[in-house]
């Protein structure tokens, strides 16, 4: 299971929880929005007709109960008693006429906010992912691989509605309110007064619910991505699932997720519906005094029959938005759960960064020296202690040592993965903090044992070593790792597609693929990080005799647990517990019947 597990609990239920699945405990955070909507700060220019589409529907819109009040007034019962057939359908024109500009407005503005609203949530996907893509290893230690993508699909996917629609329907409702109470203020002052009066309570009612409905979305966000980052782990351990027959518990488990996260989702459903009965309680109030005192209002001569109609039109048109806003505000919250997570990941800062001053690597030679390096994982745990090794140019190294000694944790800080401590990596003499990353990086190749295959072809998989690289070399590549002869033998060779992982070759075979990359890369530093030991006997003599003439003339570092790969290295460094306890070539230590001879003589003793 993953090593960001934090904690066990009593129930095998809540088995796991992870670090960053907590409820983040803040205000409801305006400048955070602010910083949301930056991201629409691009499309400014694009949302200017938008916002005049949506004026000009919203005005419109409340025209039309004007033109209802005139029609009733001045033509169905005026004060001479005699109605007006050309007068009403004049008015029905003009009531024809708002609503074609009102349909032909709406049209307009939901289209190009929707347009609008995918681009910003493609701008906000592609920085968030950017953004991980520059974060270094500890970010990645202790999080799952399912958390970090729930961030980048489900969070962002959640912020859709805001943008889409939701926005723009902010400013449209937060105008038709605007205008509603300015014509009912203005017509009657004292009836727009008595019917607004259960507003302030409808707000206060609702005040109470907000940060608990906060609160419930963040949580089924959490949920979310607990579900995403087990299942990701499922998928990914289904073999030792399968071998250890445990489907029976992983099922139950990933049921018990699943309830856990519907009843979440219910509860803050059941929240975000709470609004709609308020409203519907508090239009219904304002609706009794707007006929109880709107009566009063006729019979002493106040007001009109049409103006009461009309009173009575606004005010449904009021309460809409009204509703709305609620709902508004429930969408803000939801958006908000998922914002606040996505900015914990924007606002992470790269352990490994590079300095303002930073400049490219110039082409190497390939001289490596380890300075005084002290480097801990975790404070207080040191994984190297004062290691110093100076490494010529073109020399071949091998590290050895049991599991934990450092030997990896060496070669992280030479791609500059990590950061030691204390002490300096320096590469032809140049401190490798004071270079840029990529070009570091893209004149030392790696060669892990746990290699990776993207699923795409057997071509695409070699050139990702370079992407400029020529077919011709990628062959070349291939028939020096010796890979040619079964890629030839794949159905469609170099053009095989293979899945993700590159479950349909063998583990020696993504090996040999492994390396074909690395030796495409043509680095001048190569790293073999236990890169031969999933590979039969025969396929590693044939590798052997490659590595001979590929390496001439490039310092390498050799990570082996095999030690016969080895036993021709320049130089072999063995680590015990974060220190070098001896060095020497293959004979000098032997000789020397030390820690190396005695894992020389372990090996061979249980082969």
């Amino acid at each position: 299971m993953s090593s960001s597990v934090k904690a066990k609990a009593s129930n095998k239920n809540e088995r796991f929880i992870y670090q960053d699945d907590e409820l983040i405990e803040k205000p409801f955070n305006w400048g955070q929005l602010r910083r949301l909507f930056m991201y629409m700060k691009p499309y400014s220019k694009e949302l200017m007709p938008v916002i005049i589409m949506m004026i000009l529907g919203t005005v419109t819109r409340l025209g039309v109960p004007a033109l209802v009040i005139f029609a009733i007034d001045e033509a169905i019962a005026p004060a001479n008693g005699q109605t007006s057939v050309p007068k009403l359908l004049i008015i029905a024109g003009l009531m024809l006429f708002l609503y074609i500009i009102q349909w032909a407005s709406n049209t307009y503005r939901i289209k190009y906010t929707n347009i609008i609203g995918q681009k910003v949530i493609y701008d906000l996907r592609n920085h968030l992912f950017q953004h991980i893509q520059k974060l270094s290893f500890r970010f990645y230690d202790k999080r799952p691989a399912g958390s970090v993508l729930v961030r980048v699909t489900n969070d962002v996917n959640a912020l859709q509605d805001l943008f889409t629609n939701g926005v723009v329907n902010l400013l449209m409702d937060c105008v038709q309110l605007f205008g509603i109470v300015i014509i009912l203020l203005v017509w009657n002052f004292k009836l727009g007064l008595a019917v607004m009066i259960t507003v302030p309570l409808m707000f206060l009612v609702s005040t109470t619910l907000r940060k608990r409905i906060r609160f419930a979305w963040q949580d089924v966000r959490i949920k979310q991505s607990r579900i995403n980052s087990h299942l990701n782990e499922s998928i990914q351990g289904m073999k030792v699932t399968q071998a250890y027959v445990q489907e029976k518990d992983n099922m139950s488990f990933f049921d018990h997720m699943n309830s856990v996260n519907v009843k979440s989702w219910n509860k803050a459903s059941a929240l975000n519906q709470a609004f709609g009965p308020v409203i519907e309680v508090t239009s219904a109030i304002g609706t009794f005094i707007l006929f109880w005192y709107g009566s009063h209002l006729i019979q002493t001569g106040a007001i009109t029959i049409g103006l009461l109609v009309g009173y009575a039109n606004y005010i449904g048109n009021f309460w809409d938005p009204i509703n709305r806003l609620g709902q508004m505000y429930s969408q803000l919250l939801i958006a908000m759960a998922s914002s606040e997570r996505i900015f914990e990941f924007i606002d992470e800062e790269p352990t490994v960064g590079e300095l303002t001053h930073a400049k490219p690597l110039p082409p190497i030679k390939g001289a490596v020296t380890f300075d005084h390096i002290v480097f801990e994982y975790e404070k207080g745990r040191p994984a190297l202690k004062n290691v110093t090794i100076d490494v010529k140019a073109g020399q071949s190294i091998a590290l050895v040592g049991h599991t934990g000694s450092g030997k990896s944790t060496i070669i992280n800080l030479l791609c500059r993965f990590y950061d030691p401590v204390e002490g300096r990596v320096l590469i032809d003499g140049i401190d490798i903090r004071d270079v840029t990353i990529e070009s570091l990086r893209s004149q030392v190749g790696i060669v892990l044992q746990d290699t990776f295959i993207f699923a795409g072809s057997i071509r695409d998989n070699i050139r990702y070593g370079r992407l400029n690289a020529t077919d011709a070399e990628i062959v070349k590549a291939a028939q020096a790792v010796n890979a040619h002869d079964f890629i030839m033998d794949l159905p469609d060779g170099y053009d095989t597609q293979v899945e993700e992982r590159g479950n349909v070759l063998s583990m020696g075979q993504r090996q040999l693929l492994s390396f074909a990359r690395a030796l495409l890369a043509d680095p001048q530093i190569l790293i073999l990080d236990e890169a031969t030991a999933s590979i039969d006997t025969e396929t590693e003599l044939k590798i052997q005799e490659a590595l001979k003439i590929l390496l001439s003339g490039r310092t390498s570092f050799m990570i082996a647990h095999r030690l016969s790969t080895i036993r021709h290295a320049d130089e072999i460094i063995v680590l015990d517990h974060g220190q070098i306890v001896e060095q020497g070539n293959h004979e000098a230590l032997i000789a020397k019947q030390g820690v190396y001879n005695g894992l020389i003589e372990a090996q061979y003793r249980y082969l």
